[in-house]
């Protein structure tokens, strides 16, 4: 089997690094520059389904904890709050962080991993936008293909008064 050369992919991955860069730089599509509005985690959150969650302020290494209250499930059960624990790029550090954390189902035999990253748009609107995998528990190693789902939700911070 004959080698690719990795200079036409070292290239390639270095155009495209280049660009995301110039691209960031750049100014938004309302000619306005992104500038240093910074998106904070801490408070109360509600996603596109109804779901809400509440999360600390993080401590110094960027970690928190706080509850989720889904509006959503097909496990049978009754909803109940669930904790959640995270971290994220420490707030001083990038204005719009990327964010993890692991949601512990307390009425079924499930967890939740959710990624994303926080955004403030020109109106300083904040936006966490997520990807995650829920892993049910199954009762046999031969289940496991049907253990794992993937989505997406949009949080938007809700105004407390």
């Amino acid at each position: 089997m004959e080698r690719l050369s990795r200079k036409p992919a070292s290239a390639l991955l270095a155009a495209l690094l280049l660009a995301s860069a110039a691209a960031a730089d750049a100014p938004s599509s309302t000619g306005q520059s992104d500038g240093p509005r910074k998106c904070s985690l801490s408070g109360l959150w509600e996603n596109d389904l109804g779901s809400r969650m509440r999360i600390s302020p993080p401590d110094d290494a960027g970690a928190f904890s706080g509850s989720y209250l889904t509006a959503v499930t097909s496990s049978g059960q009754p909803i109940k709050e669930s904790p959640l624990y995270g971290a994220q790029h420490h707030p001083d550090e990038k204005a719009q962080p990327t964010v993890g954390f692991v949601v512990r189902w307390t009425f079924s035999a499930s967890t939740t991993a959710f990624v994303g990253q926080c955004f403030v748009d020109n109106e300083g609107v904040e936006t966490l936008e997520t990807l995650w995998l829920l892993r049910k528990a199954v009762p046999t190693h031969g289940d496991d293909w049907m253990a794992t789902l993937v989505g997406k939700n949009v949080f938007t911070r809700v105004k407390e008064e």
